[in-house]
């Protein structure tokens, strides 16, 4: 945005204080704050088995990858807003150095991505704060809690209600005053709809069942000799199931007869209830289905700027705005100052600043004179 090109006041950044503290807490001296002491030991980390299953399933992955490819890509800015008379204005901003070094020892695109990552299969996500500014005490780089590590005595969930004060993490306790918590207005996928989510998972199996062999399914039957009985018969269906998943050609001796269905290849891999459950999918993910790569007849866009601007407004924006509207509380900045995500680059398809600092932002500024 050109408005943020131009900043009168060179960024002014004070030295991190010390990391947030173990053995203290808001609930007084005889809590212990054990959890900080979990936080960064990574061998423990998890994303949790809802999680891993609502991603096992194509269509809810492509419309997470694409919703986290537009969060990633887009540079946090500063402002404040003054009034002019008629409008609030927005006046840019020096921007603190956690803007753009959130966590120091990973990318900005990755701590976003998996941020909403959190929002979009729990309905909230979770950073620590690491350290703080001696000047003024306000965070100055946070680390990233997995969502399905985080416990909160005083919200069940799976909505949520407002930032918790009984924080638990990895089975110990957090200081709520150390933890910025991301609420989502849009509640977490691996509890909004799990039958949607189980039936999907379900009809991948049929799929994959019915893929895995070249002898269409039938009809095993015993056309003489000795009759069978249930068990043998059983014993005998299973035995020529395991033959042909394995062998293009099955052995059957006189007594046995093998009847094809008349199935056709699209139907035995459920094409069209595949494409139902993937419309259903994006409808849960709340994404446009064209981009997700479902058929939906006569709809279509014309170019690829029209439908960054479906995904954006459709998909991403309301994670964009949770993160941001979290980020501006008076717990990480000073009242009356904001961050936004630079969304027209996004929208115009311009990237060549996303990695590059346009506004200033170095330790070594020197503070502006008044």
């Amino acid at each position: 945005m050109a408005l943020f090109n131009k900043v009168t006041k060179a960024a002014i950044s004070p030295p991190p204080g010390k990391a947030a503290a173990a053995g203290t807490n808001y609930m007084g001296p005889n809590t212990n704050n054990t959890g900080a002491g979990m936080v960064g030991m990574y061998y423990n980390y998890q994303e949790g088995e809802a999680r891993n299953a609502a991603m096992s399933v194509p269509t809810v992955s492509r419309a997470r990858d694409l919703i986290a490819s537009v969060i990633g890509c887009m540079p946090l800015q500063m402002y404040k807003e003054m009034w002019n008379g008629e409008t609030m204005e927005k006046i840019p901003e020096a921007p603190r150095t956690w803007l753009r070094k959130i966590d120091p020892s990973v990318p900005n695109n990755f701590i976003l991505s998996w941020t909403f990552d959190d929002l979009f299969h729990f309905g909230r996500a979770f950073w620590y704060v690491t350290s703080r500014s001696k000047t003024d005490g306000y965070p100055a780089s946070f680390t990233r809690l997995p969502a399905a590590m985080v416990n909160t005595l005083d919200q069940a969930g799976p909505v949520w209600f407002a930032p918790s004060k009984q924080i638990e993490f990895s089975g110990g306790q957090l200081d709520p005053n150390d933890v910025i918590q991301f609420l989502s207005p849009i509640q977490g996928i691996t509890s909004m709809s799990t039958q949607s989510v189980a039936t999907a998972l379900k009809l991948e199996a049929a799929r994959y069942r019915n893929a895995s062999s070249a002898i269409p399914a039938g009809i095993l039957k015993q056309t003489g000799g000795e009759p069978l009985n249930a068990q043998e018969l059983a014993d005998l269906a299973s035995a020529f199931n395991a033959a042909r998943m394995t062998n293009q050609t099955a052995a059957l001796n006189e007594y046995l007869s093998y009847t094809e269905t008349s199935t056709s290849p699209d139907k035995m891999l459920l094409i069209d209830s595949a494409e139902f459950q993937a419309m259903e999918m994006a409808r849960l993910c709340n994404v446009p289905p064209y981009l997700v790569g479902v058929s939906v007849g006569s709809y279509s866009y014309q170019s690829s700027s029209e439908s960054r601007a479906d995904l954006w407004t459709f998909g991403a924006r309301a994670y964009a705005d949770c993160i941001a509207s979290t980020l501006s509380q008076n717990n990480v900045l000073p009242n009356g100052t904001y961050v936004e995500f630079d969304v027209e680059n996004y929208l115009m398809g311009d990237y060549s600043e996303n990695n590059e600092m346009s506004q200033p932002e170095r330790d070594d500024a020197l503070p502006s004179q008044s």
